[in-house]
């Protein structure tokens, strides 16, 4: 950034008038060179979107106790299985589950130890927050 551009940016930020007596420069420009692209800030916003709907928290937290069916996680959720089925699609194709085949059964898991991390990492918010 030129030294005329950071004058321009230290008018709008005088204009904007937030009140604040001290600039963050070095934060600024530390974050502004930290940023991820825009594309994956996106898709790090799709997969925290998987994480907004209780039915698929409910069947993470099921996976994270171990290998589940279909037609176990519709027991213990008291759903349908083409509820459950539906939910475990978008888990899949957002790779926070995996599917094997055993028999005419498949069979999910969480897809990797990352998932257990940001299911903890979330939980452990929580209880903080209480």
């Amino acid at each position: 950034m030129t030294q005329k551009q950071r004058v321009e940016q230290t008018q709008l930020s005088e204009e904007a008038g937030c009140g604040c007596k001290e600039k963050h420069a070095d934060t600024m420009e530390k974050a502004r060179q930290e940023m991820p692209a825009v594309e994956e800030l996106y898709d790090l916003s799709e997969l925290f979107k998987v994480f907004g709907d209780t039915t698929r928290i409910r069947i993470l937290w099921a996976l994270s106790e171990g290998e589940m069916c279909v037609c176990d996680l519709a027991e213990l959720l008291e759903m349908g299985q083409s509820a459950v089925s539906h939910q475990l699609r978008l888990l899949r194709q957002a790779r926070l589950v995996r599917c094997r085949r055993e028999g005419k059964s498949s069979v999910y898991a969480l897809d990797d130890d990352h998932v257990r991390k940001i299911f903890e990492l979330g939980m452990s918010h929580i209880e903080e927050l209480r």
